[in-house]
């Protein structure tokens, strides 16, 4: 028997014990994962309910909201609130979401047509306002949903459905339109590298302020291998320059490269020449906006690699909380209103 009663008492927890910290499987609905086998989105979805945990923000305290695409189906898969909106408008409901509720922490999840083609509008205005929701942008380069057309983010001469000559547009660049937006936090990562992946979701979780993090995600039907260069070993450290605050600018297999600020202008050296060193090499800074456009502008540039990393992150009132400071304040001098008197306030007449 007393046996019987010490295992029970073990077994027996305090009643102000803490709760068991969340798993990342706590984060995962029942819905079974509907994406192409072998799809760039189930590595974001995984690293996303890996680093939620660690935020220790409540379930119930989340939303994810998304638009239209392969990337919208993301709030199913989340044991979380969340929205599945229409074509472009995800950005519009979170800012009124945000608005009403404050005290959630809201996710976009959109898609480079989504985002930028139908719901650009929208973005840009999220971002200028510094509305406090995180934002992801699946950029696959095409539009996978609709079966394979081109997207605000194709290359130029992309061959598709669509575009059976080629494209003739330049494609957007969605690190660029964040800075040019004012957004406060501009980040880049890729599907196929899940550490660096954690390490910026978690930065733009923890951001006061719109978080924008572009997301290279290989889309295996219609675009596969639209950024093999950048995410596979045997390519990444020649083509890649992972951004690192207060680090200079290194990169190649050896770390034998670096990036040379020219004027305005990043050029690649060589460290191993005798002709420069590492003082040559632009230090990173998150805080520098002029040096977050310089390196976004290196995207698309012939013989320069590619950024990937934290280009920006800028502290700035945001646009949730002065709305909010501005309506206590109006309540503190005016009092709290009514319907009935704002209707029957300043010229009314009656209809007889």
């Amino acid at each position: 028997m007393s046996v019987l009663v010490e295992e029970i008492l073990s077994n027996v927890k305090p009643a102000d014990a803490p709760a068991a910290k969340p798993s990342a499987r706590d984060f995962q609905s029942d819905q079974d994962v509907r994406w192409c086998p072998g799809c760039g989105d189930y590595s974001i979805l995984a690293q996303t309910q890996r680093i939620l945990p660690d935020l220790n923000i409540p379930r119930e305290k989340m939303v994810f909201i998304s638009g239209i695409g392969c990337s919208s189906r993301f709030p199913y898969y989340m044991e979380t609130y969340g929205f599945h909106g229409i074509h472009g408008r995800a950005t519009a409901i979170a800012s009124g979401l945000k608005m009403a509720r404050p005290d959630l922490s809201i996710w976009v999840i959109t898609g480079d047509g989504d985002g930028l083609s139908i719901g650009g509008n929208h973005m840009i205005h999220l971002m200028r306002r510094n509305i406090d929701v995180n934002v992801i942008l699946f950029n696959n380069q095409i539009y996978g949903l609709t079966k394979g057309q081109y997207s605000p983010t194709s290359e130029k001469g992309k061959v598709t459905k669509s575009t059976p000559l080629g494209s003739i547009d330049y494609p957007f660049n969605p690190a660029s339109l964040a800075l040019g937006s004012s957004c406060t936090f501009v980040a880049r990562s890729m599907d196929r590298d899940p550490k660096h992946m954690q390490t910026v979701l978690k930065r733009a979780a923890e951001h006061k302020g719109t978080s924008f993090v572009e997301m290279y995600q290989n889309c295996n039907v219609f675009n596969d291998g639209a950024f093999f260069t950048f995410t596979e070993k045997e390519s990444r450290d020649e083509n890649v320059l992972y951004l690192e605050h207060g680090k200079p600018l290194i990169f190649g297999k050896e770390k034998d490269k670096g990036i040379h600020l020219d004027g305005f202008t990043p050029t690649v050296v060589s460290l191993k020449d005798g002709k420069h060193s590492v003082s040559d090499l632009i230090v990173h800074n998150e805080k520098d906006s002029t040096l977050a456009f310089i390196l976004a502008n290196m995207t698309y540039q012939e013989n320069l690699p590619r950024p990937i990393g934290i280009f920006q992150s800028l502290e700035r009132p945001t646009y949730d909380a002065m709305m909010t400071q501005q309506i206590e304040s109006s309540i503190e001098k005016r009092g709290k209103g009514t319907m009935e008197k704002l209707l029957n306030a300043g010229e009314t007449w009656t209809i007889q």
